[in-house]
């Protein structure tokens, strides 16, 4: 049998080049980044050890056919190294800025959320008067309109003097007027000029000199009614002695006759029972008009509705006359003269005992004779007997 010498130096069969030898567990790169890692040098350094260790068990003097996609895989994970690296960087860096929390830091997204400040929504502006009463103060027979200028003023729903309700005139944002209510004459003095709004809390007041000027009232605010202290204006109630003493006279004698005094003229008494109104008021005769105690004679202007306005147009120191559309300037005291069938002259003459002012206008009422009467309401009187009145405004 015939010996085979094998030749030491003859080379055993290639492994196949589709074979794949796995690395050792501990050269495989981890690609999971840990954030609490110290720096990202240390991530980067331990990735290229590792990638290193990989490298050198590869065959001298051969290539393997893996190695093309073993240096693709390196080259993905470098580049998933790199932005991880640059993550965990960024990450320290916030840390470093963010404030530590007791547990020893907290992340930069966690801060940046504790830090958020939502500012309120801001409320909505209340009523505020912010100037003093353009009146400080006004004869207890009522009538005077006063304003006061403030922010919000149109939201102001009431307004009250020493407790009585007194007509809003007009009111916009910016002033607000309105008429002080009459009173008895012994609620003369001092009294607060409150305002409150639509829910009945009261408006503020912040005068310029509020300190000297206001007084402090309780009202009930809130849902379950809590007492909180106010700021209120004041008006001083004042006594007009004339006024009053004119106004005294025709309550006293419009259905009462002063016959003892004057002379009594049936069914045309109005203007003779008007100019004993202002012999009341203080006003003294004169020869355009007079009136005769000894025979009872008088003037014209005495007694006749047209010629008393003749007369009291021709003494403009004495009246002003108005005509309907300037209701709103018309006084308690002041005379009213009624055309009823629009003939140009006047038919019936009346003192002004009491005006009210509100957002839909002026309403007056008269007191007199031959339609004797305290309060006849001006509109009424118009609407029964036709016709228009005029007024004079009595200085």
């Amino acid at each position: 049998m015939p010996l085979t010498f094998f030749s030491s130096a003859s080379t055993p069969a290639e492994p196949s080049t589709e074979s794949n030898i796995e690395p050792p567990a501990e050269s495989s790169i981890d690609l999971h980044v840990d954030p609490s890692a110290a720096s990202a040098d240390a991530i980067v350094g331990r990735t290229r050890r590792r990638a290193r260790h990989r490298a050198e068990r590869v065959r001298k003097g051969r290539q393997s056919s893996s190695s093309p996609r073993r240096f693709v895989a390196l080259g993905c994970a470098g580049a998933i190294l790199s932005v991880s690296a640059f993550g965990a960087v960024a990450a320290a860096s916030a840390e470093n800025e963010a404030p530590a929390s007791a547990a020893g830091g907290t992340s930069a997204i966690a801060a940046a959320a504790r830090d958020v400040i939502i500012a309120p929504a801001s409320a909505a502006k209340r009523p505020a008067v912010t100037s003093e009463l353009s009146t400080a103060a006004a004869p207890f027979t009522g009538g005077t309109q006063v304003s006061v200028t403030g922010e919000q003023l149109d939201q102001v729903a009431a307004v009250a003097v020493g407790g009585v309700a007194a007509p809003i005139v007009a009111a916009t944002p910016e002033q607000l007027t309105f008429q002080v209510p009459a009173v008895a004459d012994t609620a003369l003095g001092e009294v607060a000029v409150a305002f409150t709004d639509a829910s009945g809390a009261p408006v503020d007041v912040d005068a310029a000199d509020g300190d000297s000027a206001t007084t402090a009232s309780v009202a009930a605010q809130g849902s379950k009614g809590a007492q909180a202290a106010a700021k209120s204006l004041t008006l001083t109630y004042t006594s007009n002695p004339a006024i009053d003493a004119q106004l005294g006279y025709v309550l006293t004698h419009w259905s009462s006759y002063n016959t003892a005094e004057y002379t009594v003229l049936s069914g045309v008494d109005c203007a003779n029972f008007a100019s004993q109104s202002l012999i009341a008021r203080g006003w003294t005769m004169d020869a355009g008009w007079n009136y005769d105690h000894a025979t009872g004679a008088m003037s014209s202007s005495w007694a006749s509705s047209t010629a008393m306005r003749d007369w009291l147009s021709s003494r403009p120191d004495l009246a002003t006359p108005l005509d309907d559309s300037q209701r709103g300037l018309v006084k308690v005291g002041d005379i009213a003269q009624f055309d009823w069938d629009g003939s140009g002259d006047r038919d019936h003459t009346a003192i002004v005992t009491r005006v009210e002012h509100s957002a839909t206008g002026t309403s007056v009422w008269v007191g007199g004779h031959t339609k004797d009467a305290d309060y006849w309401n001006v509109d009424e009187a118009v609407a029964t007997g036709g016709g228009s009145v005029t007024y004079f405004s009595l200085k």
